[in-house]
């Protein structure tokens, strides 16, 4: 009687154990993956679930790099981006949990020539404030500028008080990547270390995070990275260069796998500890989770969700009654997500090499609704049409463009185009004679051009040797006879301002 009772028990414990990996993760999740990976030509994925304190799920599917045909694995090298800030974050709460700085500190305490537009702000921004991206500046305003430029980090600090702020500060919320690098730069000063080492001390060895690299610096020497492509302005897979983020590194230059991030999981899903051993107090992990400005309160015609807001490095909203904590990240041909939920003890981490696609989201949210009880609705389908109508009409408009192109002559000569053009924040750009066409040489971006080719009615054909950037109708602009400015444009996920730049 005794061994059947034990027999019981044995059974039913493994039966708890058993559901609790939902169906569609046992019995579907390869499958949707896989016709994922076709709807939106998307050549590779790795993912890892954890739950319980167990993974189960962690692998890859589709290929690293689309000659090759070499398999994407647990192991392959991926750019996280902006899932670099709340490793950010977690460094700056724990040395305000050390005494070393609180995070209300006004970020003129240790860089008493910092400057914000006005003088107000300057004097009132704190190291949260910058976190919590709420100094009144649109979402990635400046980021044209800063990003893969030869900028230095103390240069950009210093040209932040030339992004003048559309919104209120503190009051709105504007995603901002150079805040990030601002905040960032404060942990040398505290501590003697450089951001990446102090990153590297404090949280990535601990957590034996044993391929995780903490600056861009030669991913593509690394024998199983993912190559990055997009198919945005072609429609088709086209490769592009790997981002270099060092010069804003504490805002998006880590490089992980999903069998890293596994650990980084499992240390937020209790209470800071890995393996047992307690690598960060919780109070730590509770500051980076407490929200610091609203982001939205009005309820998802799509997902369960009804508020949103931003901590430290995190988003934080609602999902069918639960609490959970997100954060996504893109770099050129790569995007990436980070998610977990403590009151389920499950974490989800997503890797993705073609950044112009939503299902590395889709997967996100299907996977939250299998373990969260949610009825079965297809996000990946659900949200494919919006994704395919857009690419039509950014094709569409391009064909159009391109259809124009009929040696027409534009309003001047070709060398009254040419010269050294000025941008108060950017810097300076050469447009130079090419035959019948201008170049654009982007002076702070060594290796980006871009090629102007007349259409008609003053517009020109704008297109970047980057595909990445973008392509483009611009034009201008002509006062007596001389050419006086040019408005540049280039993708809003780089930044979504054009760039005024004045002829010299």
């Amino acid at each position: 009687m005794k061994k059947l009772y034990l027999l019981l028990s044995f059974i039913i414990i493994k039966q708890i154990a058993t559901a609790q990996v939902p169906d569609f993760i046992k019995d579907s999740l390869d499958k949707y993956i896989q016709q994922g990976l076709k709807d939106w030509a998307l050549p590779g994925l790795s993912i890892v679930i954890v739950k319980d304190g167990k993974t189960d799920i962690l692998k890859g599917y589709g290929v690293r790099n689309i000659q090759t045909r070499e398999p994407v694995d647990e192991h392959t090298l991926f750019m996280i981006a902006s899932n670099t800030k709340l490793f950010t974050g977690t460094a700056l709460s724990l040395l305000e949990t050390r005494g070393k700085l609180s995070l209300n500190d006004p970020i003129t305490k240790y860089f008493p020539d910092y400057r914000l537009y006005d003088s107000t702000s300057t004097r009132l921004v704190t190291i949260r404030d910058l976190l919590s991206h709420r100094i009144g500046t649109k979402t990635f305003q400046g980021d044209m500028t800063f990003w893969n430029t030869k900028l230095n980090r103390q240069e950009i600090m210093q040209r932040m008080g030339l992004l003048k702020p559309s919104q209120v500060f503190r009051q709105d919320y504007g995603y901002c990547n150079s805040c990030y690098l601002t905040a960032g730069e404060v942990i040398p000063i505290v501590t003697g270390k450089s951001w990446e080492d102090f990153i590297r001390d404090s949280i990535v060895l601990p957590l034996q995070m044993k391929s995780t690299m903490i600056l861009s610096t030669g991913i593509g020497e690394q024998k199983n990275a993912a190559t990055p492509y997009t198919t945005s302005y072609t429609g088709t897979l086209q490769k592009v260069p790997y981002d270099n983020w060092n010069n804003l590194a504490p805002a998006a230059s880590i490089i992980s796998n999903v069998s890293d991030l596994s650990h980084w999981l499992l240390l937020q899903l209790d209470s800071g500890r890995f393996k047992g051993r307690q690598i960060l107090p919780f109070q730590v992990l509770q500051k980076t989770r407490d929200i610091n400005i609203i982001t939205s309160s009005r309820k998802s015609s799509i997902f369960p969700i009804h508020f949103r807001g931003y901590g430290l490095g995190l988003t934080a909203y609602d999902y069918n009654g639960r609490a959970v904590y997100s954060h996504t990240g893109g770099a050129a041909g790569m995007v990436s997500n980070v998610c977990f939920v403590p009151e389920e003890r499950l974490g989800i981490a997503i890797l993705t090499n073609n950044d112009n696609q939503g299902f590395f989201e889709a997967l996100r949210y299907q996977i939250l609704d299998a373990y969260l009880g949610m009825p079965y609705v297809n996000r990946s389908l659900q949200q494919l049409p919006g994704f395919k109508k857009g690419m039509e009409e950014q094709l569409n408009n391009i064909d159009g463009w391109k259809a124009r192109i009929k040696n027409k002559k534009p309003e001047l000569p070709l060398n009254s185009y040419t010269g050294v053009y000025n941008n108060e924040l950017y810097g300076t750009i050469t447009i130079t004679q090419t035959g019948n066409k201008l170049k654009i040489s982007f002076n702070t971006h060594p290796d980006l051009h871009a090629t102007l080719v007349y259409m008609d009615n003053g517009e020109w054909l704008m297109q970047y040797n980057n595909i990445e950037y973008g392509i483009f109708s611009v034009r201008f602009e002509i006062s007596n006879g001389k050419v006086q400015a040019v408005v540049t444009k280039q993708n809003e996920y780089v930044e979504t301002d054009g760039y005024r730049f004045t002829k010299g």
